[in-house]
C-alpha cells in the first residue's frame, strides 16, 4: 500500500496543507493515519476522497454542504439516497452556473467583435 506524507497530499490533490488541516479540524477528512510519531500519513483511498472534495469545491459547494455529504458517507451505505440527492442538487446548480456563464461568455465575445470591426473600420 503506497503512504504519502501531508507535503505529498497536498500536492497531488492541489490543496495547500493548510487546507488539507482545516478539512481534517471540520470533519471532512477523517480517519487520516498517523506515524508511529503522529505525522499525518494519506493513502490512495484519501487522494481519492481529496479529489472528490476538490470537485466539489471547484464547483462551487459550500463547506456546509461538503460536510453535510461526507457526514452522509460516513453514516454507511443507508444514506446512498441521500448522498445522490444532495450530489444531484448540487448538479443542478452547476448546470445552471454554466448556461449563465456561457451567455455571459457570448456578451463577451460580441463585445470584443464589436470592438474589432471598429478598429477595423479606422484602419
Amino acid at each position: 500500500m503506497i503512504r504519502y506524507s501531508p507535503s505529498e497530499a497536498a500536492q497531488k490533490s492541489g490543496f495547500s496543507l493548510d487546507t488539507l488541516r482545516y478539512y481534517e479540524k471540520i470533519g471532512l477528512l477523517s480517519d487520516i493515519d498517523r506515524t508511529s510519531g503522529g505525522k499525518r500519513i494519506f493513502s490512495d483511498d484519501d487522494l481519492g476522497w481529496l479529489g472528490l472534495l476538490r470537485c466539489l469545491r471547484d464547483t462551487g459547494m459550500p463547506i456546509a454542504q461538503m460536510c453535510r455529504f461526507a457526514e452522509l458517507v460516513r453514516s454507511g451505505d443507508m444514506t446512498i439516497t441521500e448522498r445522490v440527492e444532495l450530489l444531484e442538487e448540487h448538479a443542478r446548480g452547476v448546470e445552471t452556473q454554466l448556461e449563465l456563464l456561457l451567455r455571459q461568455q457570448q456578451h463577451l465575445h460580441d463585445k470584443i467583435a464589436y470592438y474589432q470591426r471598429e478598429l477595423a473600420a479606422r484602419a
